[in-house]
């Protein structure tokens, strides 16, 4: 018995799953990319001007895993490798940001670091930006006469309607059952039957309308132009993509303010001189002809340079607290590239009502950030 030997083995099923997981860590990487360029992915022209049909690409870090070379010291074991490490030594360490080759002032003697293009869809991009967003406060506002029924699947029974047989429970009974018997056959009796059965749920909608407003007055460059619109471009998807009974109407103002079509409002240029208490005053006339609110959850949201005539600011102010009484949320975005001192601003800095949110946009990559202060639960994020 002692000349006996026995030899044990067991095979590492990891390994099988090796592809997987190559993928998910690809898909990881993906995210994470996309995550961190988002300020950058959401003000790409390129995107806005593709109707959304563009393929996005994203740098992200090479996927090539560490491979250890193992070294044993002469005295000990026989064995490959080279250099001086130990048992327990750290092998690899990530370095601050400060010492990561391209960080830095100046010319750096840092080695590069791989970076490989990852073709992004406008699907991978909007289920990231659209997971941080939502309509701040949305309340129900439904009459009861307004009610959405959904059929939803919630039990297992032995009884029911021969259309709602559920074939993996019911195989999976008949299994049990065979297996139970001491059977290898695969036979299905009538006690082995399940039945899927449904309830009718119902669930109120909560209308809401977004008011879309922009100044398109000569004083609204190019600059300012694409900044809103970026915003609005991706206001509209997010909206459309997340909720079901949203309503949105796009107002456009110079001197006088007017209803446009979504094309109008994306693609047309306007001129002429700025009164942007118009915009509020149409907006409270839409509101009271068209969205009472005790049935709407209103959402007026207005772009502009901040160049207004300077006598109006006055009577902006009073307009937007008479806004802010029938919204939930009234928003007002300045584009200001050049940080001007902007009238306007200085009039609305000193509004203080949990429902108005101001906010600055100095750089493209700006809008994204606008949009989570906007849509955000509370009270938005704070401007640069």
């Amino acid at each position: 018995m002692s000349n006996t030997y026995f030899s044990l083995q067991r095979e590492d099923w990891s390994l099988h799953r090796k592809g997987q997981q190559d993928q998910d860590r690809h898909r990881h990487k993906v995210k994470q990319a996309i995550k961190d360029n988002l300020a950058d992915i959401v003000s790409d022209e390129s995107l806005i001007m593709s109707n959304g049909r563009q393929i996005v690409k994203v740098p992200i870090r090479s996927l090539e895993e560490y491979r250890i070379r193992y070294n044993f010291q002469k005295g000990r074991h026989a064995g490959t490798g080279q250099g001086d490490s130990q048992v327990g030594d750290v092998i690899a360490q990530g370095k601050p940001d400060k010492q990561q080759p391209g960080k830095g002032e100046g010319a750096g003697e840092q080695p590069g670091v791989d970076y490989t293009e990852a073709d992004v869809s406008l699907e991978d991009i909007q289920a990231l930006l659209f997971s941080e967003l939502e309509l701040p406060d949305l309340v129900d506002k439904t009459p009861d006469r307004m009610i959405t029924e959904s059929i939803e699947f919630r039990d297992v029974r032995k009884k029911g309607l021969s259309g709602n047989i559920d074939k993996k429970r019911t195989l999976l009974e008949s299994i049990r059952r065979n297996a139970r018997a001491g059977s290898d056959k695969t036979q299905i009796l009538p006690d082995d039957l399940r039945y899927k059965t449904w309830e009718e749920i119902e669930q109120p909608d909560s209308n809401a309308v977004i008011l879309a407003m922009m100044d398109l007055s000569g004083s609204m460059g190019l600059f300012e132009k694409y900044c809103a619109r970026t915003f609005f471009f991706w206001m509209t998807r997010f909206l459309r993509t997340k909720y079901d009974n949203v309503h949105i109407r796009y107002i456009a103002h110079h001197t006088e303010a007017h209803e446009v079509t979504e094309e109008h409002f994306f693609t047309k240029g306007e001129s002429g001189g700025t009164i942007c208490s118009s915009v509020y005053d149409f907006a409270l006339r839409m509101i009271e002809q068209e969205y009472p609110p005790d049935r709407y959850n209103i959402y007026p949201i207005h772009f502009s340079d901040g160049d207004n005539l300077t006598s109006d600011n006055e009577k902006c102010v009073r307009l937007v607290k008479e806004l802010s009484t029938k919204s939930q949320m009234l928003g007002y975005a300045e584009v200001n590239q050049y940080s001007r001192n902007s009238t306007m601003m200085n009039a609305f800095a000193k509004l203080d009502m949990p429902e108005f949110r101001k906010f600055i946009i100095r750089d493209k990559t700006e809008v994204y950030a606008a949009l989570k202060h906007f849509f955000s639960r509370r009270d938005g994020v704070k401007s640069a």
